[in-house]
């Protein structure tokens, strides 16, 4: 379970494949911290920490969590967001985030607005996924809230410390990113499609 609240950006130094996984391994300024089988977030998408070394950690994805998101599309020397998994104390800053994927979105716009930033996703509305004005939405790992909401797009707002600690500052039209929606949302709109069917039967 994580917040959507990035640590920091890691370094992707080495990508291995081996067969239908990627073996990534990342540079960060916590490595002495972490943990064989620790939980961490990578641009929204929960990975295990399988090697870690004095100076680097690794972690595999394997083929399903390449399709549903862009880790596929990483190479070395990209930047990638990092958040380590929540201790049952903490204050949840950011919202509840998963760090399961539902599917990418692109980049369609980036506006600048006298020291913050606008940028704007589209998304593949036939997966089933929506966002609401307000709402709360992860990108690439990053908990965000919602404005300019429509049928297949939305906008988010950034502050210059996100745009500088995260891989924010990296986007530009065409970037490809993570989205995770809203899991209370998603379970409402579950709940109110099984409701709307079962009228219609």
């Amino acid at each position: 379970m994580f917040s959507g609240i990035v640590e920091e950006t890691g370094k992707v130094v080495k990508i291995v494949k081996e067969e239908g996984n990627v073996h990534f391994t990342l540079e960060c300024s916590f490595v002495g911290e972490l943990k064989i089988d620790q939980s961490m977030s990578h641009n929204g998408v929960c990975l295990t920490v399988v090697n870690v070394t004095d100076k680097t950690y690794t972690v595999t994805a394997i083929q399903e969590t390449l399709i549903k998101s862009n880790l596929g599309l990483l190479q070395e020397g990209d930047k990638v967001n990092l958040e380590r998994s929540m201790k049952p104390d903490s204050l949840l800053d950011g919202h509840i985030v998963q760090g399961h994927v539902d599917q990418t979105a692109i980049c369609t716009k980036v506006e600048e607005a006298d020291g913050s930033w606008y940028y704007t996703f589209e998304y593949d509305v036939n997966k089933g996924n929506i966002t609401v004005e307000k709402g709360s939405v992860s990108v690439n790992g990053v908990s965000l809230t919602v404005v300019n909401s429509k049928d297949n797009s939305f906008q988010v707002a950034i502050i210059p410390f996100t745009y500088d600690i995260t891989n924010f500052h990296t986007f530009k039209e065409g970037t490809v990113i993570n989205l995770e929606f809203d899991i209370i949302g998603k379970y409402i709109q579950k709940i109110v499609g099984q409701y709307l069917e079962g009228i219609k039967k």
